[in-house]
């Protein structure tokens, strides 16, 4: 029997309670029908249960998940998803931006390494809780995480206790790295690399739809994205299909959309922003959409060149509403970083902040967790990625962040270290389009011609 991941609307009508509990809406009259009628609460880890419902549950569950839809919000006005009530929410919204020199094809070839290599240091060890990523790096001397994850020498109980991630592992332990696999925090920066290729910088949630229906197989998508992709073929249009029966709207799809946003935008995070944001519309509200928008304003700040890691945190902070439970999110965090000498301490606290309240996959804490990394690095790439995927939640996705905004502040791939990029054999798997075993090289230069467009 399939029991497709993140679309059964019994498994959906459990996120939405606690998305409702996040954003402001008073639900606990919806929660007591549905624990009435002997709904569940939703799957921790996996993206669906295991058993279906009764025809009865599964259509109280549809209902259920449009009358939370209709629920007002106390936070509206703080966390606004139209762009321009978000600017209006942002005082030191970048306004005087002046040309810089295009970053050669090099800065971005550090980029999209730091990207892979960050992604696939964290997919072993992806959905695993943080106490488990500890000891699994203790058991084979690699704590502080420094390396690659290894099975050699992990005591067997420990294994059977914490098995790696089923679907990763074979590809992404360093006894079985050979090149890039497919991993959707590579996938969407070629998407959206075809997207600017087809549309041009002017291109309209609508052209991000149309080309996922043309270029991404469904079963490629995940929370946000599944849900967008259903409710396309629903006949829904943008922006609606954000918010209909979308609990994942505040989830971390967005971000890992954002880096070409900013790559091809050097110096102008405010041109980033806006990319980041209506590619962010088709699939996420308020601060899904604002983690994408920081995302590429501080990567368009790193690929100048002459800003180092704080001041490119800060230029990303600047595009999203300082009212936003993501900004005072990534600032707690920064806070913390500059503060405290060990990094685990602050990774400890973040989850004391967040874990019990929050998906492993939401937004808020995921961001929080690569400012907080790359922080406390200073910007360095090996003590990014490493704190990323050493502070758990979505390990890939924000090591992949991480790498890419620490590969463009290295500024070539060449100053990485090699046993990060040796592994990779500059070959990346993907399903998406022609772009099967591409180079990074060659993205790199398709990168820079897309930089180079006015």
């Amino acid at each position: 029997m399939l029991r497709l991941t993140w679309v059964q609307p019994e498994d959906l009508l459990g996120h939405e309670l606690r998305q409702a509990a996040l954003d402001g809406r008073e639900a606990s009259v919806i929660a007591a029908r549905w624990a009435a009628a002997g709904g569940k609460e939703a799957p921790l880890s996996a993206g669906a249960s295991p058993e279906p419902p009764s025809r009865y549950l599964r259509q109280l569950a549809k209902d259920l998940l449009d009358e939370l839809a209709d629920l007002p919000s106390k936070l509206e006005d703080h966390e606004p998803t139209d762009l321009a009530k978000i600017r209006r929410l942002c005082p030191d919204w970048p306004s005087d931006t002046r040309p810089v020199p295009l970053p050669a094809p090099s800065r971005f070839e550090a980029a999209w390494l730091g990207r892979a290599v960050g992604c696939l240091l964290g997919k072993p060890v992806e959905k695993l809780p943080l106490e488990a990523i500890r000891d699994l790096a203790r058991s084979t001397g690699n704590w502080p995480l420094n390396t690659w994850f290894t099975a050699r020498g992990v005591p067997s109980g420990l294994l059977r206790a914490h098995p790696w991630n089923r679907r990763s592992a074979a590809t992404s332990l360093a006894e079985n790295i050979d090149g890039m696999p497919e991993d959707d925090d590579l996938n969407y920066p070629l998407l959206n690399l075809l997207l600017l290729r087809r549309h041009g910088r002017d291109f309209t949630p609508t052209d991000v739809a149309g080309l996922w229906l043309d270029e991404l197989p469904a079963g490629r998508t995940f929370t946000a994205e599944r849900i967008a992709y259903r409710n396309l073929l629903l006949g829904l249009n943008p922006p609606h299909t954000a918010r209909h029966r979308n609990p994942f709207r505040e989830w971390i799809g967005a971000l890992i959309r954002a880096d070409v946003h900013g790559w091809t935008n050097p110096g102008d995070p405010a041109a980033a922003a806006e990319q980041a944001y209506r590619d962010a519309s088709l699939t996420h509200t308020a601060n899904g959409v604002y983690a994408a928008m920081f995302t590429a304003a501080t990567i368009a700040t790193a690929a100048t060149g002459t800003h180092d890691i704080h001041s490119c945190l800060r230029a990303g902070l600047t595009v999203i509403p300082a009212t936003s439970r993501l900004s005072r999110a990534v600032l707690h965090a920064i806070r913390l970083a500059r503060h405290t000498d060990d990094f685990d301490e602050v990774v400890d606290e973040l989850h004391a902040t967040y874990a019990d309240t929050h998906h492993w996959v939401h937004a808020i804490p995921n961001t929080a967790l690569v400012a907080a990394a790359l922080t406390h690095a200073d910007g360095d790439f090996t003590g990014s990625i490493c704190r990323a995927v050493s502070g758990g939640w979505d390990t890939d996705s924000n090591g992949a962040t991480a790498g890419s905004i620490a590969g463009l502040l290295t500024g070539a791939p060449d100053v990485l270290p090699d046993r990060w990029t040796a592994p990779l054999k500059n070959r990346l798997a993907t399903s998406v389009a022609d772009f099967d075993g591409t180079g990074f090289d060659a993205l790199a230069h398709l990168t820079h011609l897309e930089a180079s467009r006015p």
